[in-house]
């Protein structure tokens, strides 16, 4: 939404979904994870493994591990048996047991493809039954090999980002395989998706509508807002960023926005949560503004100080170029802390417009945080319909959706 033009009436706040009635909805989606993974055992598919270019224990892990490792742990615990299969990580073993299914983390961010494929082929991590892709810029190509039941998850198209990650002709390449040469090999693949925004991406690209589900993420119950939200909330205006320091983040733009924010919010802070390579281009950027009083680097955090510093934020931020959701976003509206971000496809999903947050584009985020920020009845509202909404988001029916996919997967075939 536009930062010149006034949002729309937002809804009056609804009252939050009892405890009582999400933790009904949680036990039923727990147990029909468990009737699916039972039906899959029934018909001779119970080892399944995935594929993905990072894991968790990676430092550089994102969003797209924490989602991966949020729906393996709940298939495990219904019964499947789960290999996870990923690049190698700095410090880290290369096979362990996590969560109740097996990590193995070997080879580099660009060997871990061809490596994984012929282990695959050859059965070296063990025979499976069933194969889930996920695709993170570059495919696995799983069609041209896999003849057992499976799926691809893809969390969000690279298309610009891939100028911010690859020098030019490699840029160059890396759109073409995404958007050209891939999708092909795709087309009778059941493809699953984050958001609504995504999949419209991939139908854009040529995928059929039939084959593009689209099942939302969670968010973790270990964000919640504080006992007294009046009493945590910082005295003084306060925005929080969470992610990576990397360039498709656009720290650099979040922090020339919020110096322009201050100009008509005085006692402004900035604290940006997370760790990366632009790290000391942003120090730069921060000094040459003449920021360094008022906005601060905290580094990475453990799940108990990022909660304590989403509650006491006004607002969370992102300026992100490209996003397949927005996972903190909606972290923070867990704690009952609206957000002010880009108006990106993954943003449209995490945040609803003008009723959780507020989305603008880039050039004017600046002045919608300063907007937002000294609007206090409009803030408010936003966060009670934040709060609301992102009670409605749980893993446990993101990893019931993507079960449902695959579980139809196994039904075709068997």
């Amino acid at each position: 939404m536009s930062a010149d033009r006034t949002p729309a009436e937002p809804p009056p706040a609804s009252d939050p979904p009892s405890n009582a009635a999400t933790n009904a909805a949680t036990n039923a989606d727990l147990d029909e994870i468990g009737r699916l993974a039972a039906e899959m055992i029934d018909r001779g598919v119970r080892r399944v493994h995935t594929m993905a270019w990072r894991d968790l224990d990676d430092p550089d892990a994102g969003g797209s591990e924490v989602h991966a490792d949020e729906f393996m742990r709940r298939w495990a615990a219904a019964g499947l048996d789960v290999t996870h299969r990923t690049s190698a990580a700095v410090g880290q073993p290369a096979e362990r047991t996590r969560n109740g299914y097996r990590v193995i983390r070997r080879g580099s961010r660009y060997t871990v493809f061809p490596r994984t494929i012929v282990s695959e082929i050859t059965r070296r991590m063990g025979p499976y039954d069933a194969l889930v892709e996920i695709w993170n810029g570059v495919p696995w190509f799983s069609p041209v090999w896999c003849r057992a039941p499976r799926i691809t998850f893809l969390h969000h198209v690279h298309g610009p980002m891939w100028g911010q990650i690859l020098p030019g002709p490699l840029a160059g390449f890396g759109r073409a395989l995404e958007a050209r040469i891939a999708p092909p090999f795709y087309r009778r693949t059941q493809m699953v998706t984050p958001s609504e925004a995504t999949r419209e991406e991939l139908l854009e690209l040529g995928f059929h509508p039939d084959r593009v589900l689209a099942v939302n993420n969670g968010v973790s119950e270990q964000f919640h807002p504080a006992p007294d939200p009046a009493v945590a909330r910082s005295p003084h205006p306060l925005v929080v960023a969470v992610g990576r320091l990397a360039p498709v983040k656009r720290f650099d733009e979040l922090v020339r926005a919020a110096v322009v924010a201050k100009r008509s919010v005085p006692d402004l802070r900035l604290e940006i949560v997370g760790s990366g390579p632009m790290r000391a281009e942003l120090d730069a950027l921060v000094a040459a503004e003449g920021a360094g009083d008022w906005i601060s680097f905290v580094g990475q955090l453990p799940h108990a100080d990022l909660v304590e510093r989403y509650q006491r934020a006004w607002l969370v931020a992102s300026a992100s170029l490209a996003e397949g959701w927005g996972l903190t976003l909606t972290e923070a509206a867990a704690c009952g802390t609206p957000a002010v971000a880009t108006d990106i496809r993954g943003h449209r999903s995490s945040v609803v417009d003008g009723v959780t947050g507020v989305l603008a584009p880039l050039d004017q985020l600046g002045d919608t945080l300063a907007r937002v920020l000294t609007d206090h009845g409009l803030r408010e509202r936003l966060a009670a319909d934040a709060l609301a909404r992102a009670r409605t988001l749980t893993w446990d029916a993101s990893a019931l959706g993507i079960l449902r996919a695959l579980h139809a997967q196994v039904l075709a075939r068997r």
